[in-house]
């Protein structure tokens, strides 16, 4: 049993103003695997006071000392990434491959890429004689972040924030915080300054709710979904404070006719499985010739057959949970207006996986015959559901993939790059994949539409911390 009920308040472990006992509980088998606290505004108040007096400071810092203090996170980190895989596995469910692996080696990753991003960047610019362009760092940032990829969306911010010269307070999902904790005792130990960074744990109603409202936070940067993106903002608008968001999504995946079917439906279903489908980028509306429809759904079947759902530990498992109960119920409840709806049901379906009776886990689903109208095809379900969706001609295929409020990823399968870039321009997101290649890490992230403003990652992942100020004469 993990106890993590203090806060992280100006280079300290501090108690709660008042104690207020939260379990995490390990999706895997439904018990209680840690107790955090639940924080208050007090305890945000004091967090912000203690990161706008360090802002005084660690704004003024040199680019060289803050490359010397991100090289000195990144040498801390990495002894720590083996526990911090084990505590993400434990607080959300990944499988421990994907959480060592993927999830826990993100945040290294992310690391990495400030630090290379910081070296090269350019805060001021002679644009004339005597006229000068400086970027500065924006202030105290509040930091909202979500339970589904822990560590790779903590660092996403934590890192631009320090590379810029920002300070911080931190609320991570009270649903998986261990991670989060174990940060704090990296950062502290990597030697950052006390009040540069904090973390405050607790829910969005009420320390989500006092950071985006708070006068002294000059920028929240929020992950979440969008119906929570709206409210912060909603929030922050009367201190016209500056709101970055990465919300949801809904992407389309499309099949372009001359596409080799097999391995372009085994990439799209196994990337849809992943992280137990909990994924804001994942490929979930597959959207196939017509005429191909049938063999889409014999390769999807075969694919999801392979899945071993199970227990996050063991070896072998590729999918784990989903994280929680609220999330299990949700889901459920979408693959049964599914099949209400009318959708052919290829594989998977409601209930559990057999011989798993505890545990937050979840069939891998897959229908097809699935109209862009359906509520499986419009809603973002944040489970392990593949909706197929067929088309007739390829200008119907770029239509269903623009017919939804989200616009976060997209995805071209097809046999000519020419013809898949040609595609790729039409679909209106903000990260385009092309036969399942991956983005590096300095390549932006973030979306169109209802999927949210503002960018994540490489060098467009400093923008939103930075002011922009003109000096003339």
């Amino acid at each position: 049993m993990h106890e993590c009920t203090q806060f992280y308040i100006n280079g300290e472990w501090v108690n709660p103003s008042n104690p207020n006992s939260f379990d995490v509980i390990n999706p895997a088998n439904e018990e209680i695997c840690a107790h955090i606290a639940l924080g208050s505004k007090t305890d945000l108040d004091l967090a912000v006071a203690a990161a706008k007096t360090a802002f005084s400071t660690y704004s003024r810092s040199s680019k060289d000392e803050r490359v010397a203090l991100l090289e000195k996170i990144i040498e801390v980190y990495k002894e720590n990434i083996p526990e911090m895989g084990e505590l993400i596995s434990l607080e959300m469910g990944a499988p421990m491959s994907l959480a060592i692996n993927a999830q826990a080696k993100s945040g290294l990753g992310h690391l990495k890429t400030t630090l290379q991003v910081l070296k090269d960047y350019q805060f001021e610019e002679q644009v004339a004689d005597n006229q000068r362009i400086v970027q500065v760092p924006i202030g105290v940032c509040g930091l909202i972040t979500p339970w589904n990829w822990p560590m790779n969306q903590v660092m996403l911010k934590v890192a631009p924030a320090l590379a810029t010269g920002c300070t911080m307070v931190l609320k991570p999902s009270e649903v998986a915080p261990l991670s989060s904790y174990l940060l704090s005792q990296i950062l502290h130990e990597a030697g950052v300054p006390g009040g540069v960074y904090n973390m405050v744990n607790g829910d969005g109603p009420v320390v989500g709710t006092a950071m985006s409202k708070h006068p002294d936070v000059a920028m929240v940067s929020f992950t979440g979904s969008t119906r929570a993106g709206t409210l912060v903002a909603q929030n922050a608008a009367p201190t016209v404070k500056r709101v970055a968001q990465e919300l949801g999504g809904k992407s389309p995946n499309i099949i372009l006719a001359d596409a080799d079917i097999e391995a372009a439906v085994k990439r799209g279903v196994l990337h849809m499985f992943g992280n137990s489908g909990q994924s804001c980028n994942a490929p979930s509306r597959m959207i196939v010739p017509r005429e191909k429809l049938a063999q889409a759904e014999e390769v999807a079947s075969k694919v999801a057959a392979k899945v071993v759902v199970g227990d996050p530990s063991a070896e072998g498992t590729t999918m784990g949970p989903v994280v929680s109960q609220v999330q299990f119920d949700k889901i459920q409840g979408l693959i049964q207006t599914g099949v209400d709806e009318g959708a052919k049901l290829v594989c998977g379906g409601p209930g559990r996986p057999e011989g798993l009776y505890k545990g937050y886990y979840c069939k891998p689903t897959v229908f097809s015959e699935v109209g862009n109208s359906m509520r499986i095809a419009q809603e973002e379900i944040f489970g392990p559901v593949l909706t197929m969706i067929p088309y007739d001609t390829e200008e119907e295929a770029i239509k269903i993939a623009n017919d939804t409020e989200y616009g976060l990823a997209g995805y071209v399968q097809g046999g000519d790059e020419k013809h898949m870039q040609a595609v790729a321009a039409q679909i209106r997101a903000g990260n385009i994949h092309l036969n399942g290649a991956n983005p590096i890490g300095l390549m932006p992230f973030g979306g169109f539409k209802m999927s949210g403003n503002g960018r994540e990652s490489g060098s467009h992942g400093f923008t939103d911390y930075l002011e922009v100020k003109g000096i003339s004469g």
